[in-house]
């Protein structure tokens, strides 16, 4: 997925480029900017910054503004002074660069115009392509074709079930329902709310030949299909396939050589979802029920019935589809709760502790697909449930994936078939988590509103998604610059001068070393993978076996509230994941034309 870092660096970003002659950075977008966008760069120095800056059209050399700096009283990260360049004015379609007046410090060049996104949503299915179990395209291998092997079933230990598919989780090779669930669905509501922005470059297999079939959806199928493994009879859910003996160094797939037991590279343990706590070893996970998995399927499988019977027709898999969002969905009533992530010789799991906002999503997509009136009132029930309180956007921390998903698309889903009184309620509880972001925001002097809790990225792709959900629903536009700071830290507006995407821009500043297996092994880049991200310094200080493998490059840049290393050694900040990854294409479609 990427490629070593290399003398192309030296030229990429101006904001390194030009170090030496000056201690004034300045961060930009890197991808660029519609022309509507609000468009706001930080400049910082050690010290205070007393000139005029210029945006220069690379392709012109002229100068088409000249912007005072506007200095920001914020709490100063790292000693900097901070100061913004607005630019928003600024309607001209090109390709530009940011040139201070006197010091000639330079950012690197950017577009600006309506195609300044491309078609990176695309991109980022590639990355989701490489995270396939069973046929891997990218690698064009077959792995884990023994999955695997049950635990704590109705079926006596160790019974062999098929649960082979799925896509593995991050930089390591686990199956987990928790997460596979809410890509699935995710990449489902982003194909409905965009249908005409998804391309058909591969077949079902990931092998580059079109089938008719947009992209979005063979890569929604490929989760379908094993979230279907996963629910093989009404009252059995699995959720989670291998455990932290995983973690036994970076491995290709096929060769994997994790023992559970039945020898390297066999069978792994396969989880069945019971609603109660779990755990092979001394770690015990935290569980009330299943809704939570039960429900994001069902919403899966709901988005999917209506998908493969109207755009894609095929009624066969559009009826399995609506059986198993029916049975799942009757799941989750049975055995309301949140079942959690298994570890075996580690600490660290999903904590996931919400379920309503997934019953809500559920709930909201049956009615859709059935218009039973039931679905619909127990959509409400479970809206009021859940309102603002599971959402991490009103809190100023959470443990890891305890408030997950990182954005309650159940709000949405009924929005578009609630009542206007209803309506109003639930415009209201994505807005006071909108606020209560912002204000966050409105302290420091990169306008982020989010807290640096580990994978801080998918809390900022979520929190963008929310605004654009909210401007559907509302028509309320007041929160686009707000809206735009967050897209724009991901890509390059922030400390280290950074993308947060592989591989995007391409020629960009974007992560290199990143902790997977194919980087590492095979010295892969595949682009499109989001980065967990920076996390508070206090949370990284107390994170087990991290060690920095080569000198940070961005050690100039460090702060005391947040660290992002690239470096293959920090899989609290540079490790990729799938479903970060998933979350982020809802936001990418938006954003491209």
């Amino acid at each position: 997925m990427f490629t070593k870092l290399c003398i192309l660096i030296l030229f990429i970003s101006g904001s390194f480029q030009n170090q030496e002659e000056t201690d004034i950075q300045i961060r930009i977008n890197q991808l660029g900017y519609l022309t509507e966008d609000s468009k706001v760069a930080i400049v910082f120095s050690k010290t205070p910054i007393r000139e005029n800056f210029q945006l220069v059209n690379k392709e012109t050399g002229k100068v088409s503004q000249e912007i005072k700096a506007t200095p920001l009283k914020k709490n100063e990260w790292g000693g900097f002074k901070y100061s913004e360049v607005d630019f928003s004015q600024v309607k001209e379609t090109g390709h530009f660069f940011i040139r201070g007046k006197k010091s000639g410090a330079e950012s690197s060049v950017f577009r600006i115009g309506s195609d300044a996104f491309g078609n990176h949503q695309e991109t980022l299915l590639e990355f989701m392509r490489q995270q396939r179990c069973g046929y891997n395209p990218t690698l064009d291998m077959v792995c884990h074709e023994k999955d695997g092997r049950t635990f704590y079933g109705p079926m006596p230990d160790s019974t062999y079930v098929d649960l082979s598919g799925g896509w593995h989780d991050a930089g390591d090779q686990l199956k987990y329902l928790i997460t596979s669930s809410y890509a699935t669905a995710h990449m489902l509501m982003a194909y409905e709310i965009y249908p005409d922005r998804f391309e058909d470059k591969v077949n079902a297999l990931g092998q580059p030949w079109p089938n008719g079939i947009p992209d979005v959806l063979d890569e929604a199928k490929w989760g379908l299909d094993w979230i279907h493994k996963m629910h093989p009879a009404p009252d059995q859910l699995f959720h989670q396939v291998a455990d932290d003996r995983d973690h036994r160094g970076f491995k290709i797939p096929n060769k994997d050589n994790a023992d559970y037991g039945w020898g390297a590279n066999q069978y792994r343990a396969a989880y069945f979802a019971t609603g109660k706590p779990q755990g092979l070893m001394k770690y015990q996970s935290e569980a009330t029920g299943v809704a939570n998995l039960a429900g994001r399927s069902a919403a899966a499988m709901a988005l999917a019935a209506r998908i493969w019977e109207k755009d894609l027709k095929d009624p066969a898999f559009a009826e399995k589809c609506k059986r198993a969002a029916i049975s799942l969905y009757q799941l989750g009533r049975e055995k309301e709760g949140y079942q959690q992530g298994n570890s075996f010789g580690a600490p660290y799991r999903y904590n996931e502790e919400t379920w309503a906002d997934d019953m809500e999503w559920a709930a909201a997509e049956l009615y859709k697909l059935t218009k039973e009136n039931s679905y619909l009132e127990q959509a409400k029930t479970y809206a009021l449930k859940t309102n603002t309180a599971d959402s991490w956007t009103v809190r100023d921390s959470a443990a890891h994936y305890q408030l997950y998903p990182f954005i309650n698309m159940g709000h949405y889903s009924l929005h578009e078939v609630a009542d206007a009184d209803f309506k109003k309620t639930l415009e209201g509880y994505y807005l006071e988590g909108i606020q209560y972001t912002l204000n966050r925001a409105n302290k420091n002097p990169f306008h982020i509103g989010i807290p640096f809790i580990w994978c801080s990225n998918n809390l900022l792709t979520s929190l963008v998604t929310q605004v654009i959900l909210y401007e559907k629903m509302t028509g309320d536009k007041q929160f686009e610059p707000f809206m735009a700071a967050q897209r724009d830290w991901l890509f390059g507006r922030n400390p280290w001068g950074t993308s947060m995407v592989t591989g995007i821009p391409e020629g960009g500043e974007y992560p290199v070393e990143v902790h997977t297996a194919p980087f590492v092994l095979l010295d892969m880049e595949v682009p499109g993978g989001l980065v967990d991200g920076p996390v508070f310094t206090s949370i990284y200080n107390n994170l087990l076996g991290l060690t920095l493998l080569k000198p940070d490059k961005f050690a100039a840049f460090q702060n005391e509230h947040v660290v992002y290393h690239d470096d293959v050694g920090d899989y609290s900040t540079n490790e990729p994941t799938m479903d970060g990854t998933a979350g982020s294409i809802l936001m990418m479609t938006h954003f491209s034309r």
